[in-house]
């Protein structure tokens, strides 16, 4: 049985696909095949927008807040599928929609993407994760190359014309307290909000 939808804390999680272009130091899934007590996150297959709407509305709304696109893999993978089934799921129990994303959308679809969240996503938080381009590359290795960076940040400064709320995240350990200094800052200039989330084993 895949596991399609899986709760943390009051959001319930979607895992759309296990296609990422990165391949980050301090990423959960070298570590294991699921994360906070869910079931292997690894898909045999991708599943469909109809499974994927059919385990959401298997769940009772009144046991989640939000619906938070983020499992094992770069959830703008399949963003024309990721918008389907987040319009399905704000019009079948009205909650706020998150994207989890490494912010490499318009690379990935060669094309501005930020426009297409407007009315079916909430908030998108975005990894920021280092400070320059350089450092960026060592730490998320993305296929990208260099040109990563810049592209993640005019995506989230393109998201903020779209998308009620903006979240950029460093992880605590990876980046120093000096460091999530100017990284607010970063972020202060694109008009999102810095979190510092926990080293996770």
């Amino acid at each position: 049985m895949m596991t399609v939808t899986y709760p943390v804390g009051r959001g319930l999680y979607v895992n759309l696909t296990n296609r990422c272009p990165c391949a980050c130091t301090f990423c959960l899934r070298q570590n294991g095949d699921g994360v906070y007590g869910s079931d292997s996150l690894w898909l045999e297959r991708e599943p469909t927008v109809r499974e994927v709407c059919d385990s959401i509305d298997a769940v009772d709304p009144a046991t989640f807040d939000e619906l938070v696109f983020c499992g094992y893999g770069e959830p703008t993978e399949r963003l024309p599928d990721l918008l389907e089934v987040a319009a399905h799921s704000k019009a079948a129990n009205g909650k706020p929609v998150r994207i989890n994303t490494n912010g490499l959308s318009d690379l990935i679809w060669n094309r501005p993407t930020a426009p297409l969240l407007a009315g079916k996503i909430d908030v998108v938080s975005i990894s920021l994760n280092a400070l320059d381009a350089q450092s960026y590359v060592e730490v998320v290795r993305p296929r990208f190359g260099l040109p990563s960076y810049d592209a993640m940040l005019r995506f989230a400064k393109a998201c903020t014309a779209y998308v009620p709320k903006v979240v950029m995240t460093v992880v605590d350990g990876v980046t120093t307290p000096e460091q999530q200094v100017r990284a607010r800052e970063i972020c202060a200039s694109i008009g999102a909000v810095l979190r510092v989330r926990p080293f996770e084993h």
